[in-house]
């Protein structure tokens, strides 16, 4: 079956090194992506994913061609087949050009070939290019001090997975743990919502030790 390829950018309005860290933390796509249910570590290197497009589809992947400040990748080992390259660029005096390529192999009893042809790889390219401009967005409209990737001062876009309820339990579970183990007196998260809409429960951040992640491993996941 052939491989396919969708690429997606967007221009944010924050140096690079900051959005380099704020997108290199996979836990957190739930929070502005759609469609990632899920981003849980086994540890530093691997990682669990859940995602909802075209149907359910899960892999494990492994981090590959990190550079900082530069580019973020993954490679799937099992499950779904894809890989993606994010890659960071300087577009001017605090602003960074964000640009992700995806490639997959779709299964055959969902996408396959021709739903590849018949609409379902334009939609994936669609819900990416959302899920980046949500990105763009909820840098846009942070508050002071929300864009710290140290803290817990996270924003959900309303339109994400996290902010509507439809992450995985697995994902639930590690931003509960966050929540009971984050310091006293940190920052509540924020929503990104449009004037009008209703705002939803925002959840804590999780960002994950290597202690957490080796109990993850050893934990049965419930998805």
């Amino acid at each position: 079956m052939a491989e396919y390829s969708h690429r997606t950018s967007v221009t944010v309005p924050a140096p690079v090194h900051q959005v380099y860290e704020l997108f290199s933390h996979f836990n957190d796509y739930p929070k502005f992506m759609s469609h990632i249910r899920e981003v849980t570590y086994y540890d530093d290197e691997r990682s669990h994913w859940v995602a909802e497009i075209a149907g359910r589809h899960e892999w494990d992947a492994v981090n590959e061609g990190w550079e900082q400040d530069k580019t973020i990748g993954w490679s799937s080992t099992k499950g779904l087949k894809n890989s993606g390259v994010v890659s960071f660029t300087p577009a001017g005096e605090g602003l960074t050009s964000v640009t992700a390529v995806l490639v997959y192999d779709p299964p055959a009893a969902a996408l396959g070939d021709l739903g590849e042809v018949l609409g379902a790889g334009k939609s994936l390219e669609k819900a990416l290019q959302r899920d980046l401009d949500n990105f763009v967005q909820m840098v846009r409209e942070a508050p002071p001090g929300a864009l710290d990737p140290t803290s817990s001062s996270y924003l959900f876009h309303r339109d994400s997975a996290a902010a509507k309820a439809k992450t995985t339990k697995a994902q639930d579970r590690t931003m509960r743990e966050e929540e009971r183990t984050a310091a006293p007196g940190s920052r509540a998260e924020h929503v990104v919502a449009a004037p009008g809409d209703e705002l939803v429960q925002p959840r804590t951040s999780h960002r994950l030790s290597r202690a957490r992640a080796a109990e993850q491993r050893t934990r049965p996941r419930g998805l």
